[in-house]
């Protein structure tokens, strides 16, 4: 017979037994749990239950495999309506056989309480006056405080065994143990040849029913089995589990866009998440709090003091730690139901189509360009959608890429060097407006997941949170999309197989230089590009005009240390006019060396093959005085 399943007509619990019957099983426990007129004071008139049953059914057939294999029953079936119910129908059937009682109860036991608290199952309760909306059949499973085999805690009636005749087997009549499932169950325990005693919890007035000795005689071999170490730590980390708060959904459920098969979409995503800063997380922190299935993290960096003012998911006892260790740790706090997994690396064309191939939506959280344009060439290549958002001091911009939607590279047909725009760390940020463009993304993730309206498509979203004024700027998608994005991909990724490749022929030092190296046009020079000094009087020295491309109020903050300078800020050495013509060997300064990098490249591409970039820049001279 089918382990698990879902049914809308009356549950047949006489022809659901026979389906169970063995010759060798002499032992049989069911368990029913039925729809009843009252819960918390309020008169029910009638009930729903909904679920994914893909997923259901799935993780239901888990269930009923786990508890056959744990307490060596024979055979178990589950049956669950959904569906609208009357008061006094049948809502869920537990039945187990196996060759002694004991194993019955508790592989019954077993099967119902992970049912309640891992299918997706959602109720509707109705009542005189409403209904109670959507809930999650999680929220109803009472704790238990007992770990007694055959007393059972408030909420809970102890199925008991029906026993077939067999010779040498003693005989028990059918007596059935109802659950109060989802607060609305009722029924008694009942037994032809014995008593059970009531012990009442005077806090909810509902019964737990244990079998009793004063007239049948007790199986003692049964109820040493029944106590074995092994079924008691079994059925002892059920209850230390069922006593622990579990998820409640139930406000977004109330949503009538979201419901029971929007929270089941939800369970059902997997999302990638590259970034675990500003933007990461409120991102993580609020898709793990809306139930998302299976969240990847993907980060290299160690947490810093200066992260905290905005990343406020970390604390300052983390500092030095990976930040996607700590954001795994959080999202398992915040919400044990979400499968997260950490990787603890940089997104790269060797790893980035193995990573988003696994994942149904990607998310963008990172602070250079570089990674964005490689994930909008890997996304548009395997048709993953993609959420990007960039955070400039006050402002800062939405974009979302899907499969047939402009992409990255319809707007800005070549990536944007590293450095050119200043990050958190070089330009200043305030910590809500990260948080606020992450909170965006993760709204944006859920739309495109429950298939909300009003999607952003082949649009750019621009946001000035010191005016709060928004502009909505059309993109079209190019002629050359989307070969103009996935021949990149191809491209990238054969450029990493072969430096990697070269690194390994060339041995240990030529793989450290390689795993050193970062993306690569095909026009690099040959020249070095960066250029190191222990001061910079000695480049001075060495025949080098030194330019500062730091603005003015970084300068006042930190003057540069050399009387042999200039400064001509960035965008003026790049755009200025006149323009920027060195006429001998220049090196080019800022606070780290990321922006002169950046510049760099840009002049030489212009021409200009004797400017270098010192690395470092100004903080790692000041490093090395003071070290």
């Amino acid at each position: 017979m089918t382990t698990f399943s879902f049914t809308r007509d009356r549950i047949d619990e006489n022809e659901l037994r026979k389906q169970l019957l063995d010759p060798t099983a002499g032992g049989y426990s069911s368990f029913e749990g039925w729809v009843r007129n009252h819960n918390e004071g309020l008169p029910v008139r009638h009930l729903e239950y909904e679920a994914f049953e893909p997923l259901a059914i799935k993780e239901g057939e888990r269930i009923v495999a786990e508890a056959i294999k744990r307490f060596g029953v024979e055979h178990a079936a589950c049956v669950h309506r959904i569906g609208d119910l009357a008061i006094g129908e049948m809502a869920v059937w537990v039945g187990v056989s196996a060759r002694h009682r004991a194993e019955a109860f508790l592989a019954c036991r077993y099967i119902i309480d992970e049912v309640k608290h891992r299918v997706p199952i959602w109720k509707k309760e109705h009542y005189v006056n409403g209904d109670s909306g959507w809930v999650n059949c999680e929220r109803c499973a009472a704790p238990t405080t007992t770990d007694v085999p055959h007393a059972h805690a408030p909420h809970i009636h102890a199925p008991h065994a029906h026993v077939p005749h067999a010779p040498g087997t003693a005989h028990t009549t059918n007596a059935h143990g109802s659950l109060n499932h989802d607060t609305h169950t009722s029924g008694a325990a009942q037994t032809h040849d014995t008593h059970a005693p009531h012990a009442h919890n005077h806090d909810s007035h509902h019964h737990a029913h244990a079998p009793d000795t004063h007239r049948a005689p007790i199986d003692r071999g049964a109820t040493r089995q029944a106590q074995t170490p092994s079924a008691a730590a079994s059925l002892a980390t059920t209850h230390a589990r069922l006593a622990a708060p579990v998820s409640d959904y139930s406000r977004q459920m109330a949503l009538k866009e979201v419901g029971a098969a929007g929270q089941a979409k939800l369970r059902a995503s997997r999302v990638l998440v590259i970034g675990c800063g500003g933007l990461g997380v409120p991102v993580i922190s609020y898709l793990a709090g809306a139930g998302i299935g299976r969240l990847g993290l993907v980060d290299s960096d160690h947490l810093e003091p200066s992260n905290l003012h905005r990343q406020t998911m970390y604390a300052l006892a983390d500092v030095g730690k990976l930040k996607a260790e700590l954001a795994a740790e959080r999202v398992r706090e915040l919400n044990p139901d979400v499968d997260v997994r950490a990787y603890k690396l940089r997104l790269d064309a060797l790893n980035a189509p193995d990573l988003i191939a696994q994942h149904d939506l990607v998310i963008d959280c990172t602070d250079n360009f570089s990674t964005k344009f490689l994930l909008n060439d890997y996304c548009v290549q395997l048709r993953k959608p993609v959420v990007f958002a960039s955070v400039y001091q006050y402002e800062g911009q939405l974009q979302i890429v899907q499969p047939d939607s402009a992409c990255l590279r319809c707007v800005w047909p070549e990536a944007t060097r590293d450095g050119i725009v200043g990050n958190c760390s070089e330009a200043g940020v305030l910590g809500p407006v990260p948080g606020i463009f992450g909170g965006l993304q993760a709204f944006e993730a859920m739309k495109l997941l429950l298939n909300l309206p009003g999607q952003l498509k082949d649009e750019l979203l621009v946001l000035d949170l010191l005016t709060l004024t928004t502009s909505r700027v059309r993109t079209k998608r190019a002629h050359a999309c989307p070969e103009h994005a996935t021949s990149r991909a191809t491209a990238a990724q054969a450029a990493a197989v072969a430096r990697t490749n070269a690194a390994r022929d060339a041995g240990p030092e030529g793989a450290n230089a390689a795993a050193n190296t970062g993306p690569q046009s095909a026009n690099t020079p040959t020249n070095p590009l960066e250029l190191s000094f222990d001061t910079l009087d000695q480049a001075h020295e060495a025949g080098f005009d030194i330019v500062d491309i730091r603005e003015p109020y970084e300068l006042r903050e930190t003057p540069t240390p050399s009387a042999h300078t200039r400064n001509l800020p960035m965008a003026e050495l790049l755009h200025g006019q006149p323009s920027f013509k060195p006429t001998r060997k220049t090196v080019l300064v800022c606070a780290t060396g990321r922006r002169s990098l950046a510049a760099t490249q840009e002049l030489r591409e212009n021409g200009f093959a004797d400017v270098f970039s010192l690395r470092g820049g100004v903080r790692g001279l000041l490093a090395r005085q003071f070290t």
